[in-house]
């Protein structure tokens, strides 16, 4: 019989975020699901509820410090953290906007830097953990007019073999996984550009949130217990093309 661990995903009201919550919460972790919308959130804690899960809604707004604190003190003692919550504004360099800059970096990677020097210190202090952060394809091959984008995630990919390597004698394990496209709301609202995303991969097609989801939860889990530093490509072969 499994042990019920506490898991928070961050940004788990929609996507990626939101099917690892049903995820987790089908193999009996309780979850914390977490991000700015609250009617979307109660949604995906009453998908885990009605199937016999436990979970619980905590609102953050991840770009600002205090709320981040807020979610951690809130949060309490937790065993697996998924660092999901992100943006990806697409835009020239030439015409970049420094204020959505500045929100992106402080999402897509302040966040998740900051949520886990809150976390972590209780994972080591129980001799387990384990650290999930959700990267891209963009992080590791050239997406025009993602560039703020894939160089938060290619930042991110380097936090996560650094923590690796800093919290593995304590017993905290940490990887990342880096989809190629996903038919997310946002993957939708590309209309047909979205097909030239589809047509990037070796398998010609999107990956279901569920694919990813599926992932995340081995990284976490005991099978994955001698993984640690590794960004994972999810990426229907695109990023070995």
């Amino acid at each position: 019989m499994s042990v019920m661990r506490s898991v928070l995903i961050t940004g788990s009201t929609d996507g990626i975020g939101a099917e690892s919550a049903r995820v987790f919460g089908a193999q009996g972790d309780d979850v914390i699901v977490s991000g700015r919308d609250a009617a979307k959130g109660a949604m995906v804690v009453d998908d885990i509820v009605r199937e016999g899960g436990s979970a619980r809604f905590v609102p953050a707004d991840l770009t600002d410090l205090d709320a981040l604190h807020d979610l951690a003190a809130e949060a309490g003692d937790v065993d697996v953290l998924v660092n999901n919550a992100g943006m990806a504004p697409v835009s020239a360099t030439v015409g970049q906007d420094p204020e959505v800059f500045e929100k992106t970096l402080a999402l897509n990677l302040r966040a998740p830097y900051f949520l886990t020097q809150a976390l972590v210190p209780g994972m080591m202090e129980r001799g387990r953990g384990a650290i999930v952060n959700i990267s891209t394809i963009a992080s590791v091959v050239a997406v025009p007019f993602l560039s703020v984008y894939g160089a938060t995630k290619a930042a991110l990919n380097e936090l996560t073999r650094t923590w690796a390597a800093e919290f593995a004698e304590r017993g905290v394990r940490v990887n990342a996984v880096a989809p190629g496209p996903v038919v997310t709301s946002m993957y939708q609202s590309m209309g047909e550009r979205a097909k030239e995303f589809d047509e990037s991969t070796m398998l010609h097609r999107a990956a279901d949130p569920k694919e990813i989801a599926d992932v995340v939860a081995f990284l976490a889990s005991d099978k994955a217990s001698y993984m640690t530093g590794a960004v994972v490509p999810v990426d229907g072969g695109g990023s070995a093309l």
